[in-house]
């Protein structure tokens, strides 16, 4: 067993991280220490990836700010004992649930919002009374190594820690049978994790993409939408898991739409490779990838990039075939492909012709539409008349369906997910009746048919 796995394991075993008012202390705690690092997160944040103070606060700092104040409001509450009905015929009896931390959680962060996708599980994992160890992406080094900072100054190895490296140092870990593993990132490495947690019987979470659509209905605001996709679509320059992947748009608004766009792409990100709000691709492998997408493609807007800065901006295409190769992995980029459709029919077709995605956005004012588009296509969540905001509240969990995902989180959600119902079944000693013993005969028979019927 890995050593520091060992190490927690005897430190959760002690019960010291069980009390409600000791996991409140560490969320306080937790808190407080971003804080003092605050201005050297949102730094390393705009090294990483080239975010600006104001996104970086709003998307991932900011962010963990609230989800901790609200699961430090919602704890005592959350990790209650949960009494249950009990059938009258097993009476005198109560019948309730314990809420049951895992033990030792491993928390398997990505690069693209690597502050918030590491902090947000994390919250969830303190507030059930676990223990934890943090493996942030390779990508982001100079964000993991600020949250490397603030957990060692501020927790104990055996409670919280952290653990730098790459896919060898993950495997290690997992194959020290962690108690639960949660990981967020791409569909092909979320299979390894799950393949390898499933032989150890480890559960777990994937937080994985996908394609996720935006469609844009005839009866639409125009304008509004525009400016909405265009938030959506470009926040960490499309480097967001339920950023819009691609536009489904309506033939009769089409170039309307188009024109929107690109007045608010040049109204928000003026002189984009240059802009110093306007984020950077995380590394030359992905910069390179994107670029690949773009050959061969109808370009109706930008195209262009700067190999020095890794910036790409923003591009607006036309496809006109679901078989183009940027319509066969998640963008994951500030390209923005649209296609064109005539009736509700051919949307749903679109979409279903790929795993059912992350998120789904649509716009519309049209209440025959909504309906049909909510009630026929599966996926993780999304937004009408709006993007991205789904993940922003508490009250709604956060999470994918086949290959965007397994289980979800946020508020509430993430207490529930990173802890497990026990079912405890306490008997009076009164009324111990002989019915239930055996030796058993058709006089008990018919009576028992009596009751249960």
């Amino acid at each position: 067993m890995h050593p520091l796995v060992l190490k927690q394991k005897e430190y959760y075993l002690t019960g010291a991280t069980r009390p409600v008012q000791y996991r409140i202390k560490m969320l306080k705690r937790l808190k407080q220490a971003m804080k003092e690092n605050e201005k050297e997160l949102l730094e390393s944040l705009y090294k990483d990836l080239g975010k600006s103070n104001y996104e970086a606060y709003i998307t991932e700092v900011g962010f963990i700010y609230q989800e901790i104040d609200h699961m430090i409001k919602r704890l005592p509450k959350l990790s209650k004992i949960k009494k249950v009905k009990t059938p009258w015929m097993y009476l005198p009896a109560k019948s309730f649930i314990i809420h049951e931390p895992y033990g030792v959680v491993l928390i398997i962060s990505p690069w693209n919002y690597p502050f918030q996708l590491t902090f947000a599980p994390l919250i969830g994992a303190i507030a059930a009374g676990n223990t934890a160890i943090i493996k942030p992406s390779r990508f982001s080094s100079h964000t993991s190594n600020v949250i490397k900072k603030i957990i060692e100054e501020n927790f104990k190895e055996e409670y919280l820690s952290v653990v730098l490296g790459g896919r060898e140092e993950t495997e290690e870990l997992i194959d020290s049978k962690v108690d639960y593993v949660f990981f967020t990132g791409s569909v092909q490495v979320g299979k390894a994790i799950a393949t390898r947690a499933s032989s150890h019987l480890i559960p777990y979470t994937l937080e994985l993409g996908g394609k996720s659509p935006c469609i844009i209905d005839k009866s639409a605001d125009i304008d509004l939408a525009a400016k909405r996709v265009v938030f959506g679509k470009l926040m960490n320059a499309g480097q967001t898991c339920v950023a819009p992947d691609y536009l489904l748009v309506h033939e009769s608004v089409k170039e309307l739409f188009i024109t929107k766009l690109k007045e608010y792409i040049n109204k928000y990100y003026p002189d984009p490779i240059n802009n110093e709000s306007y984020p950077k691709i995380i590394t030359s492998h992905h910069f390179e990838r994107l670029l690949n997408l773009l050959k061969e493609e109808k370009l109706l807007f930008g195209g262009s990039y700067d190999k020095k800065s890794q910036k790409i901006e923003p591009t607006i295409i036309e496809i006109n075939s679901l078989d183009r190769p940027v319509m066969q992995e998640e963008i994951f980029g500030p390209i923005l492909p649209i296609l064109t459709f005539n009736n509700v029919e051919e949307v749903i077709s679109t979409i279903r012709s790929f795993s059912h995605p992350l998120a789904l956005y649509l716009f519309t004012n049209d209440k025959f539409v909504e309906k049909t588009i909510l009630n026929n296509i599966t996926f993780g969540g999304g937004c009408v008349n709006d993007t991205l905001l789904h993940l922003a509240t508490p009250y709604l969990p956060f999470g994918g369906v086949g290959d965007s995902g397994i289980g979800n989180y946020h508020g509430d959600y993430t207490f529930k997910t990173f802890s497990r119902e026990k079912s405890v079944f306490k008997k009076g000693k009164a009324l111990d009746l002989a019915l239930r013993y055996p030796p058993y005969d058709d006089k008990k028979l018919n009576l028992i048919k009596k009751i249960i019927k």
